[in-house]
């Protein structure tokens, strides 16, 4: 399933401004810088506010279900040519730290996590990390296409649309994310003019007025 490039036309459109927005909130207040600590690490040299560093101190997923966000997650977001996993991103991380900061997704996320080992156990008497690659795909297919799925399956769609959602969100705002939007911020910019091909076609010219004013923002004057 290459679904790099459909999520990331999503997560680049207005879908993952609401879901970004939406997921931190603190105290009713917006607060975006929340959604882009990843990693939870809060020794070293880099400072970590308090209110992030008190969230990431907490334990919410178990080891068996950290490791399901995990495969999923890089399920939904694969590593390729252009970058990193969303394993390599800190996704799981972002996803963990978004379950503690917002309890209201704790139900539907681990609730999700038990409905997805209770199919494999059904299907292969084993929970969704235990199954094949091959097993764990069969159930995702199944659950991935809103579309295309089953009435039965509803409770699977649910869920797997909240980590679509949340792995896409983590994956680009992340640095790597940013680095594969090809995004390069707010960085110096010297416009040289249009190029001379352009002005002979149209019969133009830039005058004396203009050369002096790029040529003193090319020496750095202005």
């Amino acid at each position: 399933m290459d679904r790099r490039n459909s999520i990331k036309a999503l997560v680049v459109g207005t879908f993952s401004t609401s879901i970004l927005v939406n997921a931190c909130k603190p105290g009713g207040k917006d607060d975006p810088k929340l959604a882009h600590e990843h990693k939870q690490d809060v020794k070293g040299d880099k400072k970590v506010d308090p209110y992030d560093e008190a969230i990431m101190k907490k334990v919410f997923f178990t080891e068996q279900e950290m490791k399901t966000i995990t495969l999923l997650a890089n399920i939904i977001i694969p590593a390729d040519e252009h970058s990193g996993s969303a394993e390599d991103a800190g996704v799981p991380e972002f996803i963990h730290f978004m379950a503690k900061d917002r309890p209201e997704m704790q139900t539907p996320l681990r609730g999700g996590i038990k409905w997805m080992d209770m199919q494999c156990i059904k299907r292969h008497e084993k929970t969704f990390v235990d199954c094949s690659e091959s097993q764990r795909m069969e159930l995702v297919e199944q659950i991935a296409w809103p579309d295309k799925s089953n009435p039965q399956m509803l409770a699977g769609v649910s869920f797997f649309n909240m980590m679509r959602n949340l792995t896409a969100t983590g994956f680009w705002t992340s640095e790597m994310g940013v680095k594969d939007i090809g995004y390069i911020g707010n960085v110096p910019f010297q416009w040289n003019g249009a190029p001379k091909e352009a002005l002979d076609k149209l019969g133009v010219a830039y005058d004396e007025k203009m050369l002096k004013e790029c040529l003193s923002f090319d020496e750095g004057k202005v």
